[in-house]
């Protein structure tokens, strides 16, 4: 009941600022009011789908109500800048009210809301539904052995498979990865929404994924509300290596010779709320590492793990979590929560890599952040 409360007045504000404005448009004045109450409804119906429908229903359900989401998400927001606006305009022109042109502002600029929203939710939509671009980024690494030069890792993160994101969805995430014939693949938490028992078939495809020394896995928050251990036994079925606070050390033959990458991987960052026992260790993760791997890589799904990661010794950090914002505005709001939204950056000798994500979580809207899939190259410094 909160939630709907909730859903209720925000939309009962939207409606309130916005419908009586376009009262020159009777037939748009009925339309946006009659989506506003079928989003009241849908919108918090849509997040709990599963709580009250199984079957088809559900994924009906979930679709209408996250794409609801999306557009009230752009409804509320802008209806939000332009009462800002307005007054903004009142108090300008407070000297002269009379050079206010009050009516024409304030009927324009309501029919602007409802049409930049659709715009923004549609540009949006297709955004998500598209299979991610690939982005190639070079890291320079200090000391790296010339057998290293050109070590390429394809990374995926935050696919969030569930009520919209199905088998085909990831089927072609992972025809596009194997394209790339990367040396590794870093798939880097919060692959699912759901339970092994609704998923697995969605997430079979990773199975196929190829790359010359396989595939490695990380837990992401979303992981453990959907059940971790269930999904780590999965992946390990699929033949995806789990690295829970544990390393691996790959040895790679290149032209220039032989050298070893240590690749290690931690629980995600909130992990111990959930089980004490998965608690993210970048420490514990180098423990018993050979002296001659030199080279350090570590996948962690929150980039709130690099300082942890920077004290522990590792020249790279590959994470996601953020999903660049995934779209406007959220995508300033981020950065109150983690040190890096999205991109390339350096901690200390660390360098942190923030994938903008390759699927989406909830609304199936990405706007001002699009999704991909990461190619990194390692290069010498």
């Amino acid at each position: 009941m909160p939630i709907y409360l909730l859903s209720a007045l925000l939309h009962l504000y939207v409606g309130w600022r916005i419908v009586p404005a376009l009262g020159a448009w009777p037939v748009a004045q009925a339309l946006l009011g009659l989506v506003l109450v079928a989003s009241t409804v849908l919108l918090p119906l849509g997040l709990m789908a599963r709580r009250h429908v199984r079957g088809p229903w559900a994924d009906r359900l979930a679709w209408a109500g996250l794409v609801g989401m999306g557009l009230f998400s752009s409804l509320f927001v802008l209806t939000v800048l332009r009462d800002v606006a307005l007054l903004l305009a009142v108090i300008a022109f407070a000297w002269r009210p009379a050079a206010l042109p009050v009516a024409a502002l304030t009927t324009w600029s309501a029919v602007a809301v409802p049409l930049l929203a659709a715009l923004a939710t549609a540009i949006g939509f297709w955004n998500a539904r598209r299979t991610a671009a690939v982005v190639r980024v070079d890291v320079p690494i200090a000391r790296l052995p010339a057998a290293l030069h050109g070590f390429t890792v394809a990374q995926i993160t935050d696919v969030h498979v569930g009520p919209t994101i199905r088998r085909g969805y990831l089927q072609a995430i992972v025809a596009r990865v194997n394209a790339l014939g990367a040396d590794m693949v870093a798939i880097t938490g919060d692959l699912v929404d759901g339970k092994v028992s609704d998923l697995a078939a969605h997430v079979a495809p990773l199975s196929q994924l190829r790359s010359r020394h396989g595939s490695f896995f990380v837990t992401g928050n979303h992981e453990y509300y959907s059940g971790a251990q269930a999904w780590m036994a999965e992946l390990r079925r699929l033949g995806v290596r789990v690295l829970l606070n544990e390393h691996v050390v790959l040895d790679h033959a290149g032209p220039h010779g032989s050298a070893a990458l240590l690749v290690a991987g931690v629980a995600d960052y909130t992990a111990h709320h959930f089980d004490p026992a998965h608690k993210s260790d970048p420490q514990a993760a180098l423990r018993g590492a050979p002296a001659h791997a030199r080279v350090r890589l570590l996948l962690a799904h929150q980039p709130r793990s690099a300082m942890a990661a920077a004290d522990a010794g590792f020249d790279l950090q590959l994470s996601g979590h953020t999903h660049g914002g995934q779209f406007w505005p959220w995508n300033h709001f981020v950065r109150l929560q983690q040190p890096f939204t999205a991109g390339l950056h350096k901690l200390k000798d660390l360098w942190v890599y923030t994938s903008r994500g390759t699927g989406y979580w909830g609304p199936p809207k990405r706007f001002g952040a699009p999704s991909e899939i990461t190619l990194v190259r390692l290069v010498p410094a």
